[in-house]
């Protein structure tokens, strides 16, 4: 590549940046190995990959591509194996990761080509010195830039189109930025080795900030998804209080509409005719005991509406609930705990097919200066919980799950904490929230 215009990388080099490269998104992840295990698997990919270079080091000019896009396998390899992600955000991490070991190979190289012209008898020291010192800042400052966002990787999801998008991104800045080591007559490089230079590094720079604004903006809509979701659960969970609040205020008066049945039940000397009336009344006041009194008209009107549902489908529900406890809370906010809870277990248990087991249990109770919100209903399969939450047992867990979500955000704005187990065959959810002290006056 242009072997009499300019010295081209140490292999090592590349190599190191490679592995740096890729140690960087590594530690993002947070199902990323641990320990030894994580530091033995990095140490194989990086002697496997420094072989490699070397060995490939000659190789002519038809074969450089190939070579490099088993350079890039191999970081793959080693975002996937150590990171233990799956191979979409594998390839979408090593795409940032191969354009960050460019950038930075490309810097170190430049720099060292500049410095050893001025100080030639320093060439050797240097050779070790500039590499250490432009790895150094260029990487920290990467991994204090990805470090800065390590919740955009909590939940990456990446689709294989963003994966495809990421590499477009990488192939297309590094064809530029070699463009001109590799073909030196083309009307888009130069001959110049200050040219050559300025073009990759610049290049390689300039796709690097490209991915990374590109992470930003996926990561931004993102959040703006999920927060939409979440808006649009709290309305429908309100949108449901308020047909459960008109449902009740007609079970009331079917009620009150008992006590003339009964006084038409004792004039009526048809025996069969009473023992008719007797089975309607019997219907309508077991739907009347589907109320719940708990203290809070909120969770009555929610309890009393997922009573009825639970009742219709063969599902026992059981409420102890001091709903005068949760008074300080929003209208919304409550729906959106209680609803979302109540759904999500309802969801569990109605498909179970011994009746028996369709159980779910719900109290609410006073603990010191706090509230505890616990919603039980028995589980059976597996479950997998990622940062402290249940995955969506739903075919796409990224446009499902945030029913939890919302329960989350909802308990957070008044400081509470959600935690979710499995125990013994029951699916606890338990909020624990602070009651707001009343201010005095003196």
């Amino acid at each position: 590549m242009n072997p009499d215009l300019i010295e081209n990388i140490p292999r090592l080099h590349t190599a190191l940046a490679e592995w740096l490269a890729c140690l960087v998104y590594v530690m993002q992840l947070p199902r990323r190995r641990q320990g030894p295990g994580l530091w033995g698997r990095a140490a194989a990919f990086l002697a496997v990959q420094a072989v490699f270079m070397q060995l490939t080091g000659d190789v002519p000019l038809a074969l450089w591509m190939p070579c490099m896009a088993l350079a890039a396998a191999g970081m793959l390899a080693m975002i996937a194996v150590c990171g233990r992600a799956p191979l979409t955000e594998a390839g979408y991490l090593c795409a940032r990761a191969f354009m960050l070991a460019e950038f930075a190979a490309a810097l170190e190289w430049q720099l060292y080509t500049y410095i050893v012209q001025l100080v030639p008898r320093w060439a050797l020291p240097l050779r070790v010195l500039v590499p250490a010192v432009v790895y150094a800042g260029v990487y920290l400052l990467m991994y204090w830039l990805e470090s800065r966002r390590r919740g955009d990787y909590e939940h990456l999801q990446i689709t294989s189109r963003e994966m495809g998008a990421a590499a477009a991104i990488t192939v297309s800045a590094f064809f530029m930025s070699n463009l001109s080591y590799a073909w030196s007559d083309n009307p888009f490089g130069g001959s110049l080795a200050v040219d050559i230079f300025n073009t990759r590094t610049l290049v390689d720079l300039g796709g690097m900030a490209i991915l990374y604004a590109y992470h930003v903006q996926r990561a931004e809509l993102r959040v703006k998804y999920e927060l939409n979701a979440i808006q649009n659960i709290l309305q429908t969970q309100y949108a449901q209080y308020r047909q459960s609040r008109e449902s009740i205020d007609l079970i009331n008066r079917k009620y009150h509409d008992l006590k003339h049945q009964i006084a038409a039940l004792r004039a009526e000397p048809d025996p069969a005719q009473r023992n008719a009336w007797l089975d309607e009344m019997e219907a309508d006041i077991r739907v009347y005991e589907a109320q719940n009194k708990t203290g809070n008209p909120v969770l009555d009107t929610v309890f009393t509406g997922k009573s009825l549902y639970c009742q219709k489908h063969g599902i026992t529900l059981t409420v102890v609930a001091d709903g005068g406890a949760l008074n300080f809370m929003d209208t919304m906010d409550l729906c959106t705990i209680f609803g979302n809870a109540l759904d999500n277990a309802i969801e569990s248990v109605r498909s179970l097919p011994d009746r028996d087991k369709r159980l779910i249990h719900v109290s609410v109770s006073r603990q010191k200066a706090f509230v505890l919100i616990k919603v039980e209903n028995y589980f059976e399969g597996d479950l997998k919980f990622e940062n402290g939450l249940p995955l969506s047992t739903k075919g796409n867990a990224a446009y499902h799950g945030f029913g939890i979500k919302s329960i989350r955000y909802s308990a957070r704005k008044y400081d509470g904490q959600v935690d979710v187990s499995v125990r013994d065959g029951w699916f606890e959810l338990k909020l624990l929230i602070p009651v707001p002290q009343k201010k005095t006056t003196l």
